[in-house]
């Protein structure tokens, strides 16, 4: 896309401002908002100075006409936020106009979180004497991390046998949009990564270079490998990614503060973490109308 497509919207500087994403949602934001500029201009709106929050709150009532889910809608909604924030840094719009403009929830669905009970058949299966030792040990360092540091399943996938600090019980992540951060990692996992790394040799292919962690053809563990890891576990079906979601609420729950929630999931956006509180307010109402004699 070069700039002159839609004219004066500024969309290659406004995806080259974005660092922090990743290039495909760096992709995706500009397509939403080349194409929220396309809806405009057969308003007769041409350039972005002249948008405001009616016409944002038209293109919301359009989308919702043609049926768009509410999480694409919140996700087209998302890029026009943050193109309006540098529109008006770049001095290309006088004001925000998707200030106040709001969609509702998104399918009225909220993360999942695992209760004490999915979570201890996931982490503290029963022993199976016909399991490979070198895939039990494995496993657990897998399901440990997921749930005690919150990485994403790529973000796993991805992490080299270097990045463990043993010393500072930490991990180092490459998250999203090439963003490096560091991860503390929980005892559990401390010990079930000690434990991996013990047999790691025996499992890991030495063509396959240095992963931390290897499927049964010795290569780079992959996100497929991660839910067969965790179908064999889980007693109800359950995506990786719910214990990421797990993770984040029961901090939450336990008195974290949102911003160093925000920092350990890695997120760019603290609004994408605030969904999180939600859940945590569900759980409190659940266990107060459970709890409560007059509830």
């Amino acid at each position: 896309m070069d700039d002159g497509s839609p004219a004066g919207w500024g969309l290659v500087e406004f995806g080259r401002s974005l660092t922090s994403l990743s290039p495909r949602t760096v992709e995706a934001y500009c397509s939403d908002v080349a194409g929220f500029a396309g809806w405009v201009e057969r308003l007769g709106v041409h350039e972005p100075a002249d948008v405001g929050r009616s016409e944002v709150r038209r293109y919301v009532a359009h989308l919702t006409t043609r049926r768009y889910a509410r999480r694409s809608i919140a996700r087209k909604v998302a890029a026009l936020r943050r193109y309006a924030a540098w529109a008006v840094r770049s001095g290309r719009m006088p004001a925000d106009p998707t200030v106040g403009v709001q969609i509702g929830g998104i399918d009225g669905r909220l993360p999942r979180v695992l209760d004490q009970r999915d979570l201890v058949a996931i982490l503290e299966p029963p022993a199976d004497e016909h399991e490979p030792e070198w895939r039990r040990r494995r496993d657990d360092a897998v399901l440990e991390l997921l749930y005690g540091s919150g990485v994403r399943v790529s973000e796993l996938c991805a992490l080299d046998a270097g990045a463990v600090d043993p010393d500072r019980d930490t991990i180092t992540v490459m998250g999203k949009g090439s963003k490096e951060r560091r991860v503390p990692t929980t005892l559990a996992a401390r010990d079930a990564l000690r434990s991996w790394l013990a047999v790691r040799h025996e499992a890991v292919d030495p063509a396959a270079g240095s992963p931390l962690f290897a499927n049964e053809r010795g290569r780079r563990l992959t996100p497929r490998d991660v839910r067969r890891i965790l179908d064999r576990r889980s007693p109800v079906p359950t995506h990786p990614h719910a214990l990421r979601h797990t993770f984040a609420t029961h901090l939450l729950d336990g008195g974290a503060d949102l911003r160093s929630v925000q920092e350990l999931l890695g997120h760019a956006d603290v609004a994408t973490t605030q969904r999180y509180t939600h859940v945590s307010r569900e759980r409190l109402r659940s266990v107060y109308r459970e709890s409560h004699p007059r509830a």
